[in-house]
């Protein structure tokens, strides 16, 4: 007998139709006059496979993917009515025994994932505290306040919780910190300031769980013996901010936020300041300013937070995914955390899988995996089909790994050896038809955007190695540029403030190292391999190829390809616009992408 019904309503399950496929649901249930709950979860991480539907039986999960409003009358039909899953379209099934969740999927995404921080998105309404409750949530907390602050200090060093942010700074250490400063006023700080491009794992939690970071931060503050707590988020986050909201709320007429938490004397309290989205504002200090009304800009350090921070009081900072550690912490206690992972990387990391990646989603795996196993057999490879040629870990301030690299075991020390840095746990993929040169002015191009302008190296220096590698990209390169390339890189890493400025220009740097034989091709022969740039090519239509079906022509924006029917085409050089239109449309393969300093077919891709 089915039990309920859940349709993932995070912001990817939105994008995909989500809204839809509940609407569909309801009015199905009510012309059948079926008493069934219906009810919204998080993302289970599957958002390649969004829209998601879960029917709930007594013991089972049955997860349908990619689901349309033209499938819910059969899966009501069949599936809730006769009680016959329709098998062609599940995507994930979960099945309780003993209170152990066993969850096998048709493409293999779970099989190397081990859940903590992820637990509850998927399963639990996150609008709902008594869901939250009824799957454990806020049994850390009693158990918490029944100790000593010391005792969770040690508990969460035992651990070997290291900051999720990107820095890996020890959470017990940072903790320890501020317990010991001396100040009767203290803070606690939830960094959600997520900016990096492709990089969605605190949105999703905060999206799917936001109890589990409240109740993180309220053991934390415990801990640090802390009355004010603030969680910075920015706008961009409109569905996090109103589940956090809510959540704050549920919390406060719970008992579990305000005076005299759960009757133990200690008293905290959580505000959200909306950020405006400035990248730099995921500093700490910047991020404090910004909490104070200041212009998000960082300052110099020492003096470090934990002794001088927001309002020139000690103040704690950490990201959403740290916080979202604590309570199975707290509960599991610290050597059960150590257990998983590597000797100086311990416990579980979550990473947002983009970019041309076949399953695109969150993915939480213990640290110590190898990239290789995160990419392919969880990642699935490139949905192009195409083997992969980087991934650029860390977001804008991180650096792009080539294949050769992919069999390193993903931890901070290992990471920081190749010239990257773990970062917050953005992946973007990136296939043959990626430009390495291209991408790392992609990646500048953000940087120099988000600045705050502080720095003299980091305001000019990333601008002046943007336009090192522009002039690359467009043919005006010389073996010179690339010396001076790689010098104003170093140079800007060590006279920049802050992480922004320190990190910008690795995307650079790594790419020099790893892929310096793209950087020759668009110098020494003015070509691009990939096919991207487009000061570099020209596209063209092979007349033997060509069976002029008009497609091309269809597509072209700007009418710069012309032919009559079953007659061939071409495109005329002075009107295209290089757009790849014409490339992708093409399924006879007349379409080619060529130098357009030499006569050489490319076969790349597009810009």
């Amino acid at each position: 007998m089915t039990k309920l019904l859940r349709v993932g309503m995070n912001s990817c399950g939105i994008a995909a139709g989500a809204r839809k496929i509940f609407t569909a649901v309801q009015n199905e249930l009510d012309q059948r006059s079926l008493d069934i709950p219906l009810k919204i979860t998080g993302c289970v991480g599957m958002c390649y496979r969004e829209p998601l539907l879960d029917v709930v039986d007594q013991d089972t999960v049955t997860t349908y993917g990619e689901v349309t409003p033209d499938m819910v009358p059969r899966i009501i039909e069949q599936h809730v009515v006769q009680g016959k899953p329709i098998k062609d379209w599940i995507v994930k099934k979960d099945v309780y025994k003993n209170g152990v969740r066993r969850t096998w999927d048709v493409d293999g995404y779970f099989n190397r994932q081990q859940k903590i921080v992820l637990e509850n998105s998927g399963y639990i309404d996150p609008e709902n505290i008594d869901e939250y409750m009824a799957a454990g949530g806020y049994r850390a907390l009693p158990i918490a306040l029944k100790t000593s602050p010391e005792h969770i200090i040690a508990t969460v060093t035992d651990a070997g919780l290291r900051g999720r942010g990107g820095a890996g700074f020890p959470t017990g250490l940072k903790w320890k910190l501020t317990r010991q400063a001396r100040d009767e006023i203290k803070y606690v700080v939830c960094n959600a300031d997520e900016g990096d491009p492709g990089a969605f794992m605190d949105r999703n939690i905060l999206e799917g769980d936001p109890h589990r970071v409240v109740e993180g931060m309220i053991i934390g503050a415990y801990a640090m013996q802390v009355a004010y707590g603030f969680i910075y988020v920015r706008a961009e986050y409109p569905l996090a901010i109103k589940r956090l909201k809510k959540a704050l709320e549920q919390a406060r007429e719970k008992g579990f936020l305000g005076t005299d938490i759960l009757d133990s004397g200690f008293s905290f309290d959580i505000k959200i300041k909306e950020g405006a989205g400035a990248f730099v504002c995921g500093e700490e200090t910047a991020l404090i300013g910004s909490i104070e009304g200041k212009r998000g800009m960082p300052r110099p350090r020492p003096p470090y937070p934990t002794d001088v921070g927001l309002g020139g009081k000690p103040t704690c900072i950490n990201n959403v995914e740290t916080w979202a550690n604590i309570s199975w912490i707290v509960k599991h206690g610290g050597a059960a955390y150590a257990c998983i992972g590597t000797e100086k990387s311990k416990g579980t990391k979550v990473f947002a899988l983009a970019g041309k990646i076949k399953r695109g989603g969150n993915v939480e795996v213990p640290m110590g995996l190898s990239l290789r196993d995160i990419l392919y057999v969880i990642g699935g490879g490139t949905r192009t089909g195409k083997p992969i040629k980087a991934v650029q870990l860390g977001g804008p301030s991180g650096g792009c790994i080539s294949e050769a690299l992919f069999d390193i075991p993903v931890d901070y020390e290992s990471i920081k050896e190749t010239g990257a840095i773990m970062g917050s746990g953005g992946m973007v993929v990136m296939d043959d038809q990626t430009c390495m040169v291209d991408v790392a002015k992609f990646f500048l191009e953000f940087s120099v955007k988000e600045s705050c302008g502080k720095c003299t190296f980091c305001r000019l220096g990333t601008k002046r190695l943007w336009e090192m590698l522009q002039a690359i990209t467009s043919g005006q390169g010389t073996d010179e540029l690339v010396v001076q390339l790689e010098q104003l890189a170093v140079q800007t890493i060590e006279g920049s403030l802050c992480g922004l400025g320190q990190t910008a220009p690795k995307p650079v740097l790594t790419t020099l190292k790893y892929f310096g034989s793209e950087y020759q091709a668009h110098i020494a022969e003015k070509r691009c391999p990939a096919g991207v740039c487009r000061s570099l090519i020209e596209y063209s239509i092979d007349p033997e190829s060509c069976v002029g079906c008009g497609a091309c022509a269809k597509q072209c924006p700007v009418d710069a390809i012309t032919g009559e029917r079953q007659q061939v085409h071409t495109i005329d050089p002075d009107v295209c616009v290089k757009c790849g239109n014409c490339l992708d449309t093409c399924r006879y393969g007349a379409v080619k992408v060529r130098n357009a300093f030499r006569s050489t077919d490319n076969g790349g891709g597009h810009g």
